[in-house]
């Protein structure tokens, strides 16, 4: 799909005539039974992100994703020979969970040589073979070779790692053209790293709306600048750098030019004393890759440029940020109405306890702007599904609002239509 810079007259939108400009339909957000048609047509046939390499950088390395929405549980590891798997986490014999603590239904890690089943002792080494059967002579006939875990498709890409339940095409390929231009960016410097969590009452694609535009901070997060900045910010309102859409990915990007401020008075005084706040620290890290950054990054080479967010569909962004660090959001479905969000920060590995503390202060703002934006998405979540509107008008900064409701509805007619044929 071609990238048109925005006119002087015109709209971003009408670039991508497949878009249409009419209000968009939010029954995706609402319905059951679609929702039902997402797990089979989106979650279980995308490419979905489920961590870095550095969460298992030695041999005999793991950790288990639940994905609800795709109606599994996943272990992935790192095996002898250095390759990293995925496989459905559950025993060969009877289906019992294979890799869990106290809790089936929770996630966990650890390092292990094998996996041992729980509930009658069969055994898989760290490439899915089973190599131990209790009792085996009781068993008939038993081929151990055809008992093995069940693998799953698992690519890493610049040192995440995507599975697919079953793949369409090869990762790279379905990254398309947009998101490959990030390689080269420094990810594996970045191992710093501040995680947070939570359950919310609202649709998965109701909170990727929520950070797919910038049109609401100047009014949502106004009292998170000070009173005079606020305000200039209100009154201005918000227009993006750049827009660009790439198959079923996205991506906006947008000033920012706050690390550091022009005049030190537009923020807070403890961001003065840590030099850092919402936009990272300020102070950029001296490593390779930062210098000459990849073609995608900053596309439009704008001087006030402070962030590009990319939207890897169906569930997964990665924000990069001008002073040199990244942040990853992602948005597991548990239900039509719930889901699972996670949010990791990732940084150079600080020097000192200043750039440490300037770190700290980084990820502290940012869980305060993500506390704002999640506490309207339950009240939209309940509005929305009273029905008395079901539709709403969508202006030229919602963009890849519209554009990420109109790919879920055409995966699943598509879905739907393959299955009809």
């Amino acid at each position: 799909m071609p990238h048109f810079p925005k006119p002087a007259e015109g709209s971003w939108t009408e670039h991508y005539p497949e878009l249409g400009t009419a209000p968009v339909n939010y029954e995706d957000s609402i319905d059951p039974a679609f929702y039902e048609k997402e797990r089979a047509a989106i979650f279980r046939r995308s490419w979905l992100n489920v961590g870095r390499v550095e969460r298992i950088p030695r041999p005999g390395n793991y950790f288990t994703k639940e994905l609800a929405a795709a109606g599994t549980s996943v272990i992935i590891v790192r095996g002898t020979d250095n390759k990293v798997r995925a496989f459905h986490n559950l025993c060969r014999h009877r289906g019992n969970k294979l890799v869990w603590n106290d809790y089936p239904g929770e996630e966990t890690s650890g390092t292990c040589r094998q996996f041992t089943c729980k509930y009658h002792g069969w055994r898989f080494d760290l490439t899915g073979k089973l190599t131990f059967v209790q009792q085996e002579g009781e068993f008939f006939d038993l081929d151990k070779e055809k008992f093995g875990l069940k693998e799953i498709a698992c690519e890493v890409w610049e040192g995440f790692i995507f599975i697919n339940l079953d793949p369409q095409q090869p990762l790279t390929e379905y990254l398309g053209d947009m998101i490959r231009g990030l390689e080269g960016y420094p990810f594996h410097e970045m191992t710093q790293v501040y995680s947070y969590r939570a359950e919310i009452g609202s649709n998965w694609k109701l909170f990727i709306d929520a950070f797919a535009e910038f049109y609401h901070a100047p009014v949502l997060h106004q009292r998170q600048a000070v009173k005079e900045e606020a305000d200039k910010l209100f009154n201005y309102g918000f227009e993006a750098l750049h827009y660009k859409l790439d198959g079923p990915h996205s991506m906006v990007s947008s000033w920012g030019g706050m690390s550091p401020p022009k005049d030190l008075k537009m923020v807070k005084p403890i961001e003065r004393v840590l030099r850092s706040g919402l936009f990272g620290p300020w102070d950029r890290p001296d490593i390779e890759g930062l210098q000459k950054l990849p073609p995608s990054v900053n596309p439009s080479g704008h001087r006030a440029w402070g962030v590009d967010s990319y939207i890897i569909f169906p569930n997964f962004m990665i924000l990069i940020w001008a002073p040199g660090w990244y942040l990853t959001y992602h948005y597991w479905p548990t239900s039509v109405n719930k889901h699972i969000f996670e949010a990791s920060l990732y940084f150079v590995p600080p020097r000192n306890a200043r750039e440490r503390l300037a770190q700290d202060l980084a990820a502290a703002t940012f869980k305060e702007y993500a506390l704002q934006d999640a506490n309207t998405l339950e009240a939209t979540q309940t509005m929305i599904a009273a029905r008395a509107v079901t539709e709403f008008p969508l202006n030229d900064q919602e963009i890849l609002l519209r554009h990420l409701h109109k790919t879920a509805r055409d995966r699943v007619k598509e879905y739907e239509d393959a299955a009809a044929r």
